[in-house]
């Protein structure tokens, strides 16, 4: 099975997770950058992929509850467009990314995880049920 990486991209961080060849999703990190400073996440997602060698990214598309989709659909939209144009070999799929992050918030309630370790932790989680998602949606 090939490796994946999924994303979940917000205005100041990036929950990172990857797949390992079993199907497995693990939380990476969250990446912190300055509010709506997208080319610095970019430059991580290009590192990333350049340390880890997995080109197959998965990026969460946040889709509003009615299915309209807004300037967060857009930015994530853009992000896909701009790695891209910098490494055209990259295989991206945007994902309906809904409810994830209250998902998150779900998990973290149930393991009484608080204040600053929660803070860290909501976009990976976010970004392991956005891979998880897709991986479970191409029946992998």
């Amino acid at each position: 099975m090939e490796k994946y990486i999924g994303l979940d991209l917000g205005t100041t961080t990036l929950g990172v997770a990857s797949s390992d060849i079993l199907g497995f999703v693990h939380g990476v990190e969250t990446f912190r950058f300055p509010k709506e400073a997208y080319s610095q996440a970019r430059d991580y997602v290009h590192k990333l992929v350049e340390k880890t060698g997995v080109k197959n990214l998965v990026i969460g598309l946040p889709i509003n509850m009615d299915g309209s989709q807004g300037f967060r659909a857009d930015s994530s939209k853009r992000f896909k467009e701009d790695l891209l144009k910098e490494d055209p070999t990259l295989k991206i799929e945007l994902v309906d990314e809904r409810l994830t992050t209250v998902s998150a918030h779900k998990t973290l309630n149930q393991l009484n995880v608080s204040g600053q370790q929660r803070k860290g932790a909501v976009d990976r989680i976010a970004a392991c049920e956005i891979l998880d998602f897709y991986l479970r949606m191409k029946g992998r």
